[in-house]
Formats: C-alpha cells, structure tokens, sequence
C-alpha cells in the first residue's frame, strides 16, 4: 500500500470505448442487430479523449469493444502507439448475466486476440461490460486467468440498479491465490456506507469541489491511488437523441455532457494518472490481499 502520507499518489485514468448506441441503458430501445443503422461516432469521440490526455501529457488504459475494434483497427493502432494501454471490454457489450460461461469464454479469448493482432502489443486487462461481474459470475475470474489476463477491473463495491457488490474490497485483491489481481473502480467510504468516486454518471452529476475532495480523501486518507473512467460518448453533447428511453436512463445518460470536458481538464490537472498496467503491475514491494469473493456470502441486490 502507497503511504497515507504521499500525498503523489498516482492514479489510474482508464477509457470505456463504446459507441453511445450501445450502452446498457438504451438496450431496451436499440437491438443489437440495429447498431449499424445508427450514426457511429466512436472514432471521432475517442480520438477526441486521445486529444484531451496528449494536451495533459497523460497516458490511460483504453478497454475497447471487440465490436469497435473490427471496424475502426487504425484507431486501435493509434491508441497504442500514443504510448496508452489497450485492454479489453468484452466483444459486443453484454452483461454476463446474458452470457453462457462458454460464450463469455470465447468472447475474452477472440476479442483479447483480436486487439492484439490488430495492435502488436500483448492484451493484460479486462473490463467487464456494465461491471457485470457479480455474485452469480465469479467464475468469469477463472476464465480470464485462463485466456491469459493479468488483471480485471470488473467490480463495483456499491448497490446500484445495473451491478455493484457492495461487499467487495474498496482496492485492488486477488479473488483466489490464483494471480489474477481484480481492480474495483474507486468509491468512497462516508457514512459507512460507499459512495461512487471513480467517473462515470457521477462524475457528471456531481459538483466537481465534490468529487475532487472524494478522491483526495482517497488518496491521502486510505493511502491507495483512486481508479477513474469516462466514455469517448461524455465527450459528444451533440449525439443523437434515442427515442423510447425512460426517464432515469435518459437522465443517466445526458446529464451534463456539455460539461464533461470541462470537468475532466480539471481533474487531470489536479491529480496524476496513468495506465493501469503500470500502477498495478508494475509496482515493487506490493501487497495485494487474497479474498475469496464467493466466502464472502455475497448476494444480488433483492434476494
């Protein structure tokens, strides 16, 4: 653990590529089979997310869609070869509570083959689509560690609608003495309960003072470097509206995007970052603590 002390803690920025059509809340209004009749912004969003992290000289791990991957491989190459991180999302954004164990098997394994022919570099982390990783999926652990991942960074320890395990670790653990390290996403512990702090809609919905604050408290309060992402998507305020969407998935995702650049320009000139490969793999002298997730009793929301 970083001393609670150092206050040059380094954090890890990451990047959910996805295009916006193919986000969990609008997977009620948009079928799959339909993503292609709908204007594909995804390029141009990410490359607007390299433009933004050059401008502060940060590098990130990017966990792109195999689906993305296919279509835009020069983007790929290009993320790569800016000095960032390439890691996997999973092929076409399911959850894993839509996906047989067999079928999420060959999606990690084509997907982590595919950016890796695709980009020439080795393919270590994964992201979970919808940090899908949950009480009924701790299997999906074994199977990364198989195909070859180095690190997960696929749960959430909140209660939320869509996923969450509020009974996780706060901070990076070993699931099983195996060695395949889960990276959970940074939240924030007030009130005892945890609050999200690691990007995303609340990043959107919170007055950044406040958001800034959570992730000092977990910097120089528990010692650890925070986990932070964004979507290429938050960067577009002027992206096609879908029509059909509830009133809460509507909030969720517009909230605020005209001024997300603002507040993550802020945020990278506040704090440090950098990939998560580097934060996490690389350290000398880490400890990471083993925890058997599945020991834990843990139990979906509702049951």
């Amino acid at each position: 653990m970083v001393s609670a002390a150092d206050s040059h803690i380094v954090n890890a920025m990451t990047v959910d590529v996805e295009d916006y059509f193919q986000v969990a809340a609008f997977e009620k209004c948009i079928a799959r089979a339909d993503w292609h009749r709908w204007p594909q912004r995804v390029e141009r969003n990410t490359r607007r997310a390299l433009e933004l992290l050059d401008r502060h000289g940060v590098k990130a791990t990017f966990f792109a869609l195999g689906w993305v991957a296919e279509r835009y491989p020069a983007l790929m190459r290009d993320i790569a070869g800016s000095g960032h991180e390439l890691a996997s999302h999973g092929y076409g954004h399911e959850r894993l509570a839509n996906l047989t164990r067999r079928q999420f098997r060959e999606q990690i394994r084509g997907t982590k083959k595919l950016l890796e022919d695709t980009a020439g570099g080795e393919v270590l982390g994964y992201r979970a689509p919808s940090y899908s990783v949950g009480p009924d999926s701790l299997w999906a652990h074994d199977e990364l560690r198989a195909a070859g991942y180095r690190y997960s960074s696929s749960i959430v320890p909140i209660h939320h609608d869509l996923y969450g395990m509020p009974q996780a670790p706060r901070f990076a653990f070993f699931p099983d003495a195996a060695g395949l390290l889960e990276i959970p996403v940074t939240t924030v512990s007030l009130l005892g309960r945890n609050w999200p702090c690691g990007g995303g809609g609340f990043f959107r919905l919170l007055p950044y003072p406040v958001f800034k604050a959570g992730l000092r408290r977990v910097n120089r309060r528990d010692g650890y470097p925070g986990v932070f992402y964004f979507h290429p998507w938050e960067l577009d305020p002027q992206q096609p509206r879908v029509p059909g969407v509830s009133f809460r998935n509507r909030v969720r995702h517009y909230l605020n995007l005209n001024r997300m650049a603002v507040k993550l320009h802020a945020l990278l000139r506040d704090f440090r970052f950098d990939r998560m490969d580097r934060i996490f793999l690389q350290r000398t002298g880490e400890h990471y603590p083993v925890v058997v997730l599945k020991d834990l009793q843990l139990h979906p929301r509702g049951a």
